[in-house]
């Protein structure tokens, strides 16, 4: 039998411009055995999840630069495999949702959201 290969951290990228709101998500998740990484805003978002391959994005709607749902579609576009998107946004619109949901995105939650429900999400996710 061979040796199991220690299975690596499984990594996250958090593209949100609230640094407020990504400490509080980093820090939770990092209590959970995940590997954190930080975007703050859509441009440098994109340009990590391309350079990172990370196994989960949580991406905000409502940023400078650009867009979440234009990252999504960015990324839904250029990536042979989609990654997996959570996204996080203020917005109460159910069109945004409707959209989200139209691009694929793995969950869709509604600031401000219980850090349980967000950890939840993710283990869901990423299972």
């Amino acid at each position: 039998m061979s040796e199991a290969q220690p299975t690596r951290p499984k990594r996250i990228l958090l593209v949100d411009d609230d640094a407020e709101i990504v400490e509080s998500m980093r820090i939770a998740l990092e209590s959970r055995g995940y590997q954190i990484l930080i975007a703050r805003d859509g441009n440098q978002g994109l340009a990590m999840a391309e350079k990172e391959d990370p196994d989960l994005v949580i991406l905000d709607m409502m940023m400078p630069k650009r867009s979440g749902f234009l990252v999504l579609e960015k990324l839904r576009r250029t990536r042979p495999v989609p990654v997996r998107v959570i996204m996080i946004t203020a917005n109460e619109g159910s069109r945004h949702k409707a959209y989200a949901e139209m691009l694929g995105v793995d969950d869709y939650l509604r600031k401000p959201f219980a850090m349980d429900r967000l950890l939840d999400s993710v283990q869901r996710v990423l299972a």
